[in-house]
């Protein structure tokens, strides 16, 4: 193999184009971007770039060392297929890249609602228009009250903005950490005068300043924002034989049905050994540490990740609180607070499912919970020794 195309020039790409070099992969390296920018990190986007207290070279995350690379760069590029064969990338200008492999990574495209004026936040350039807007006094609708909306929030909030968070669930964040911590985690916005509405969704946004919901109450808006996920960006792949379904299906090297073609991060939907199954993480660390697998997967070599990367974790910065969690939490496993006390915004929580670990969230405990993401590795491991 002399060549790979990398599509994708975010974390999850520049992440595998630096370990195949890392791998000894000494061939070309096109690195692929739909974006103007060189790779930046995101998870600032919502906090301290909006807050105005990080500027966008800080979030640049190319380094001295990349240069030495040798990565062949197509910045402002946007891939529109992937030959059938996998031999051939073409770009929207026409240009054909032929190359022995194909890394995807794509990434995720935010959904947003129908109306004028809608943002969302997923890139700089979106976070660039957004902050230009809230301005102090300025009435803010969020739609959705997932960790990105309650990031923004936190942030809005902030620069003196009069913040309306809309959640179409009773309880926010239940889905990736459960009623009861979800409820925890609501407390937080009312706490810091953000109004929470949940259990009703958004109708329409109107042309008025004025923002519908579903029963029938308008809320003024000088800022809407949609805050309601990502779908995978992988439209440009419809007509290229590649297994879709919700993202590029891929096995627990990361390889797909094509050969030469690998997928990675926020597009890739694949087996997890340790879970059994099949899933799509959205997480700054699965960006980081998949495209190894990847890597060594294009370059014929086995790599075995170390066990702590088969633990989930992500954070959030709320209101000045460091939220954490890892794991795997399901509906139906039991949650105990086992240091500390929800009221002092300072616990750690732990998740357990037939009586074994299985997740640990926490707010303001960092190192207790460094522990307990330490052993929910081991406890992986352990599970899938006694499994096989």
């Amino acid at each position: 193999m002399r060549s790979i195309t990398v599509v994708g020039a975010s974390l999850a790409g520049l992440s595998a184009a630096r370990a195949l070099r890392e791998q000894s992969f000494d061939g070309r390296i096109v690195l692929v971007g739909a974006e103007q920018h060189r790779p930046y990190d995101r998870p600032p986007l919502s906090k301290e770039f909006l807050a105005g207290t990080m500027s966008a070279d800080d979030l640049d995350l190319a380094t001295p060392d990349d240069d030495a690379l040798g990565f062949d760069w197509r910045l402002g590029r946007r891939a529109v297929a992937l030959e059938p064969s996998g031999a051939a990338v073409v770009l929207d200008t026409g240009e054909r890249i032929v190359s022995d492999g194909v890394v995807i990574a794509t990434g995720a495209v935010a959904r947003t609602l129908p109306g004028p004026r809608v943002h969302t936040l997923r890139t700089l350039d979106d976070a660039i228009a957004l902050r230009a807007e809230l301005t102090p006094g300025a009435r803010l609708v969020l739609v959705g009250a997932g960790f990105i909306g309650a990031e923004i929030a936190s942030t809005a909030a902030s620069l003196g903005v009069e913040v309306t968070l809309v959640e179409a669930l009773p309880t926010p964040l239940a889905g990736p950490l459960g009623v009861e911590m979800g409820r925890v985690c609501a407390t937080l916005h009312g706490e810091h005068g953000v109004r929470l509405i949940v259990g009703v969704g958004v109708d329409a946004v109107l042309g008025d300043r004025r923002v519908r919901l579903t029963d029938g109450r308008e809320l003024a808006a000088d800022v809407v924002v949609a805050g309601i996920g990502a779908v995978p960006a992988v439209d440009w792949l419809a007509d290229s034989g590649l297994r879709l379904d919700n993202g590029v299906l891929t096995d627990a090297d990361c390889a797909t049905n094509l050969p030469g073609v690998v997928a990675v991060g926020d597009c890739a939907h694949s087996y997890r050994p340790h879970l059994a199954g099949i899933h799509r993480f959205e997480h700054w660390t699965n960006a980081l540490q998949q495209p190894a697998i990847a890597a060594a997967t294009l370059l014929g070599r086995s790599y075995q990740p170390p066990a702590s990367h088969t633990v989930p974790y992500f954070w959030s910065d709320q209101y000045g609180l460091k939220l954490q969690f890892a794991g795997h939490r399901r509906d139906g496993d039991q949650v105990e607070v086992v240091e500390r006390d929800t009221d002092s915004r300072s616990f750690l929580a732990v998740y357990r499912r037939d009586g074994r670990p299985v997740a640990v969230f926490a707010i303001n405990r960092p190192r207790p919970f460094a522990r307990w993401r330490r052993e929910l590795a081991t406890h992986d491991v352990s599970y899938e020794r006694c499994q096989s």
